[in-house]
């Protein structure tokens, strides 16, 4: 299937994940790129991603997290990172969650939001968590929540309407194009989650990023074989 272009008259994009480390599996290649064009790109997670290391306790976790989360953001230019403090392996799809989002894409007001896939698997065999699910689901949601006065009339700011939401998915409609330059970016930035990726796998941190990086931009290449990354885009 060939793949649209990714669109390009825009020129601010918020990231709302629900973990660190989330946008650093395909998405931060596509931000490197963005960046480097002159584009702005912000990030706001969900959670600190306390609850994500076998046997370090979420107190220490947290905080640990949260700083290899600012180094990866650093490692592909992007200035801004907040937190709404949900508690890790505990979203659901609340009215709450909806509402800090759509608080948060009214205060950065984006042309357009990237988010995570808000399925129930990656693919046969693959589940994906409850916190992505709910997060995804919660953010299309608030896209419309924070268009919208009379949902959330307690929310500051006016309303805000985004040209369009970009899902890292499974089954993509459009292409970003990467540069080498960008890949090699957001494997560093990947690779900055090194205590995380050591609880995961014995590999280096290092190969494990390359190859995590490696697949995701390869795999919407395409025929011309220009690495991309894949986004199912809503709203165009």
């Amino acid at each position: 299937m060939t793949l649209e272009p990714f669109p390009t008259d825009w020129k601010r994009a918020l990231v709302l994940m629900a973990h660190p480390d989330d946008p650093e599996y395909g998405t931060s290649a596509a931000v490197a790129e963005w960046i480097t064009q002159g584009k702005e790109v912000s990030y706001v997670l969900a959670t600190r991603g306390e609850a994500g290391i076998a046997g370090l306790p979420p107190q220490e976790s947290g905080p640990l997290r949260e700083g290899e989360q600012r180094t990866a953001c650093c490692r592909v230019g992007v200035d801004v990172l907040e937190f709404l403090n949900y508690p890790d392996g505990r979203l659901t799809e609340s009215l709450d969650l909806r509402r800090d989002l759509a608080a948060a894409i009214r205060r950065h007001r984006p042309d357009g939001i990237v988010t995570l896939n808000h399925r129930d698997t990656w693919g046969p065999g693959k589940w994906n968590s409850e916190d992505h699910r709910a997060l995804g689901r919660s953010v299309l949601n608030a896209v419309a929540d924070a268009a919208n006065e009379w949902i959330f009339p307690d929310l500051e700011g006016p309303r805000h309407e985004v040209k369009w939401t970009a899902i890292l998915s499974m089954n993509p409609t459009h292409a970003m194009q990467v540069s080498e330059e960008s890949i090699e970016k957001a494997i560093l930035s990947l690779a900055a989650h090194s205590r995380y990726l050591q609880a995961l796998d014995s590999r280096p941190v290092e190969e494990q990023a390359t190859e995590q990086v490696r697949w995701a931009t390869s795999r919407n290449s395409g025929d011309s074989g220009t690495p991309a990354v894949g986004f199912e885009l809503y709203g165009l």
